[in-house]
């Protein structure tokens, strides 16, 4: 059994402590008890782990991140042995995944990557029960301040915003090994959705859209940063900001 790697393992505690705050923005967490839930894009495996402790019966985690999912699965057999029986971590894409029947289904900060984002959410309706429910957060949004997450390699806030596709893959490959470049900005793995063709995609889903927010301010944050929050709510207002000044989406969306 190999070491697991210092930086997964701070990455890890970073997002643990995040938890909290991910079921305020929905306004608490649900009942995960005896449940089956699938998470979808689950990393290092924090969620999946949380909810099985909140005792839910079966817990999946899917990723198409081998290396993320080679993590997931030694940290949670070390930490969590008992959870061996409850939880599974998967290298696969939910529309080959062939489970179903599950109560809830939850993603954090993965749906800002997903490029065909319409047929993953269509996957992930019909392996829900009736009544089963999507709780997904995710963010930045492209064209947020730090939308690119920092992938364009841009310095300054909105920057990557108002760079050419070309000029950003330029500046990306020269960076990159000669034999690995990249020859679309959707290589580096967001797909540079708008907030109006993400309210789309929630309502032509076939789901009932539950709650649905954007730019959701937690309570206890700093002054600064409400101040900073309540200034981009109130610009995105304007049609032409709007893009611009959308740094997140909580939603929930409910199988009829």
């Amino acid at each position: 059994m190999r070491f697991l790697n210092t930086d997964d393992l701070t990455y890890y505690a970073a997002v643990a402590e995040e938890l909290p705050g991910f079921w305020q923005r929905f306004g608490g967490k649900p009942d995960f008890r005896d449940k089956k839930v699938l998470d979808l894009g689950c990393g290092h495996g924090v969620l999946v782990n949380s909810i099985a402790l909140d005792g839910a019966h079966r817990v999946v985690g899917l990723d198409l991140n081998q290396a993320l999912i080679d993590f997931a699965t030694q940290y949670q057999q070390e930490q969590y042995p008992q959870l061996n029986n409850v939880v599974e971590f998967r290298n696969m894409d939910i529309r080959e995944y062939p489970e179903d029947d599950f109560d809830y289904m939850v993603s954090k900060a993965t749906f800002e990557h997903v490029l065909e984002l319409d047929t993953v959410i269509a996957a992930m309706r019909d392996r829900l029960k009736p009544g089963g429910r999507i709780y997904t957060g995710f963010g930045p949004l492209y064209y947020s301040p730090v939308g690119d997450h920092g992938r364009t390699l841009s310095k300054l806030p909105w920057q990557h915003a108002f760079r050419s596709h070309d000029a950003i893959i330029r500046a990306v490959n020269q960076q990159r090994a000669p034999d690995d470049p990249i020859t679309s900005i959707y290589d580096l793995g967001m797909n540079l959705l708008t907030p109006a063709e993400y309210r789309e995609i929630f309502k032509q889903s076939g789901m009932t859209i539950v709650l649905y927010r954007e730019n959701a301010i937690m309570p206890n944050s700093s002054l600064p940063r409400k101040l900073v929050g309540f200034a981009m709510n109130a610009l995105k207002q304007v049609p032409f900001l709007e893009k611009y000044m959308t740094v997140n989406i909580w939603c929930v969306l409910e199988k009829r």
